[in-house]
C-alpha cells in the first residue's frame, strides 16, 4: 500500500483517522517522516502538556525508523470511545538497533482518535496464560479451517 493511499491524507489532515489502529500507523508514519506537528495535533489535550516538542522532534528526526508491528488490539474501532494496543516500533539510533515496545492508550475527543498516553513495556520470557495452538489445530474461530489457513494467516 502506497504512503499516498494510507497515512498521508491523515498526516496532511485531509483525513480523519476512524480508529484507534489507523491512527497509530499515521503517528508512526509521522515519526518517520519528521511530521512532529501531526504527531502534536493527534495528542490528546488532557496530557499533551506532559508532551516536550523538542523530545519528540530529536527522537522522530534523529531515528532510523525500520518497523511497526502492532501485537495486540484492545476496541479503538469506530463505535468505541476508547483504545489500547500494544506494538513495537524498530528503529536505529546512533548505530544501534533499539526495539521500543510500548502499550498506547487512545481516547476519542470531541470526536476524533487522540492518543492519550502510553506505557514502557519490557518484554521478557512470554508465558502463555493458554495452550499453544497447534498449527494443524481447528480454528479457534469455528470456521472449520486449520488455524494455519485461518486466523494465523491473517
Amino acid at each position: 500500500m502506497k504512503l499516498t493511499d494510507c497515512c498521508l491524507p491523515l498526516i496532511q489532515q485531509s483525513k480523519l483517522a476512524d480508529t484507534a489502529e489507523t491512527l497509530l500507523r499515521a503517528r508512526y508514519t509521522a515519526f518517520t517522516q519528521g511530521e512532529v506537528d501531526f504527531i502534536l495535533s493527534t495528542h490528546h489535550s488532557r496530557t499533551l502538556k506532559d508532551t516536550s516538542r523538542e523530545e519528540v522532534e530529536e527522537w522522530s528526526k534523529g531515528s532510523e525508523w525500520l518497523g511497526l508491528k502492532i501485537v495486540q488490539i484492545d476496541a479503538g474501532q469506530k463505535k468505541d470511545e476508547k483504545g489500547t494496543i500494544l506494538f513495537s516500533a524498530k528503529y536505529s539510533a546512533e548505530g544501534k538497533t533499539h526495539e521500543h515496545w510500548e502499550k498506547s492508550f487512545f481516547e476519542k475527543e470531541k470526536g476524533q482518535w487522540k492518543f492519550l498516553d502510553a506505557q514502557g513495556i519490557q518484554i521478557g520470557t512470554l508465558r502463555r496464560t493458554e495452550p499453544k495452538i497447534g498449527r494443524n489445530a481447528p480454528c479457534s474461530c469455528g470456521s472449520g479451517k486449520k488455524y494455519k489457513k485461518c486466523c494465523s494467516a491473517a
